[in-house]
Formats: structure tokens, sequence, C-alpha cells
């Protein structure tokens, strides 16, 4: 079945950096697209990062120009490096995927998705 795991989360004070990984596994091929999900408590969910097997990525633009999201298909790894922290970017992040997807959503979309991690939680003091 088809696992997706993060890790790299952690507090960091204003300015800033952190990467998280997201492993994957159970995916019968290649084709699935990654986001990047952030969610903070009464908050809706927010994407905001995609990528498609093909390397093409998609930002929400609250994160344009500071994260860069990544994947070496090889490993079925998919990171997110995060630069220039704010607090207002504290938030549980969450890998999801979608299956069978050729090209990734512009902007990033959590609607959709098949799977889901559990998350890793991210801290930004000011």
């Amino acid at each position: 079945r088809v696992r997706l795991v993060e890790s790299g989360g952690g507090s960091v004070q204003s300015g800033g950096s952190l990467r998280l990984s997201c492993a994957a596994s159970g995916f019968t091929s290649s084709t699935y697209c990654v986001t990047w999900v952030r969610q903070t408590p009464g908050e809706e969910r927010e994407a905001v990062a995609s990528i498609d097997n093909s390397g093409s990525t998609s930002y929400a633009e609250a994160v344009q120009g500071r994260f860069i999201i990544s994947r070496d298909s090889a490993k079925n790894l998919v990171f997110l490096a995060m630069a220039n922290l704010k607090p207002e970017d504290t938030a549980i992040y969450t890998c999801a995927a979608a299956e069978f997807c050729l090209v990734t959503p512009s902007p990033p979309n959590h609607r959709g998705l098949d799977y889901w991690g559990k998350g890793t939680l991210v801290t930004v003091s000011s």
C-alpha cells in the first residue's frame, strides 16, 4: 500500500531555513504528483508547492521565491526547502500525492489528492 512519511520539521527563528523530506513507497508507477500542504488549527488547508514526475513545479504565491520543491525519483523522495521563514509559515506540513498524475496543477491544489502523510510540525518564532 502507499505510504508517505515526512521528516525534517522543527523550530527555527524568523529568517531561518528548514528542509522537509517526504519518503514515498508503494506506488505501482512513477506517474504521481506530490504536493506539500500546510494547515494551522482553525485555518483552511493550503497547498504550498507541487511537483510532477517530469520535475515541473508550482507554488502558492505566499511561498514563491522562498520555498523550493524537488524530487529524487530514483529514491522516491520529495523535498521542500524553505528559506527566509516567517512566523506565518508556522503550520503542520503534510506531503500528499495524486496517483496517475502527469502534470502538476498550477497553482497547487490540496483537493483531489489520493494519499496523505501524517505531517510534520514547523514552528517559526519571531
